[in-house]
């Protein structure tokens, strides 16, 4: 137990990692009561560190430590895995009035989505701090020309405007049908373009099904090339 300081110095939620509140704590309580009065002070006054604090998702990342998996949290602290900023994203037509943004054939493909299977790969955990929801009008629908088309606000779409979205991970609802209005920030000048900030973010676990699902009650005035973005934006374990 005691091996693992050196590897959680970096976070400010250290505890935990090391499961202070469990087993793993009695554990440590025992170790601690073992050592003599020098060398006790000394790692608690390690444990007791705050470090440099953290910010933006990383710090809520650490809040939410206590609900990783056990593997994820075993290889943190280990320092075999690390946080890294990111965004998951994926890019659809829009084509009919339900469109899933992540689907379970989806590949992996530089510029249209950055996982396959509508899944995270295992050891990779995600803490959704954000979400991105973008659209353009390509020239046709070739990657290429989706790729290289303008996403902008959806104020200049209005019937995916008045639509809803959800998002379910780990078999549960993490963000029930919510209107997309929520994504029309062009007039937030504290806010990126077309980005809906969780008040209450939530992990997503590794090697569990990712849905993110548009349902439109209308498509009037949409022009058939339409296509959607959506990024999942946070802080993510990483090796």
């Amino acid at each position: 137990m005691l091996e693992l300081l050196d590897g959680t110095e970096e976070y400010n939620n250290a505890g935990a990692l090391l499961g202070l509140d469990g087993a793993e704590g009695e554990e440590l309580l025992g170790a601690l009561r073992r050592m003599n009065p020098i060398a006790r002070q000394r790692t608690i006054n390690k444990l007791a560190s705050p470090g440099v604090v953290s910010k933006g998702s990383r710090a809520e990342m650490e809040k939410h430590f206590r609900e990783l998996p056990a593997h994820i949290k075993s290889a943190l602290a280990k320092g075999e895995l690390r946080l890294a900023d990111t965004i998951i994203y994926s890019i659809k037509p829009v084509n009919s009035k339900t469109i899933k943004l992540f689907e379970t054939q989806d590949v992996k493909e530089v510029g249209l989505r950055n996982i396959s299977n509508a899944k995270l790969p295992k050891n990779q955990a995600l803490l959704v701090s954000g979400i991105f929801l973008l659209a353009s009008i390509p020239a046709d629908g070739t990657p290429d020309k989706v790729m290289g088309s303008k996403f902008g606000q959806l104020e200049d779409f209005p019937s995916i405007a008045s639509g809803e979205f959800s998002l379910k991970a780990n078999k549960k609802v993490i963000i029930p049908e919510t209107s997309i209005a929520a994504f029309k920030t062009s007039n937030m000048h504290n806010l990126p373009l077309g980005y809906y900030k969780l008040a209450n973010p939530r992990l997503i676990h590794d090697d569990i099904l990712v849905e993110f699902t548009v349902d439109l009650g209308s498509m009037e005035g949409l022009d058939p090339k339409t296509q959607l973005y959506v990024g999942l934006h946070g802080t993510i374990t990483t090796p």
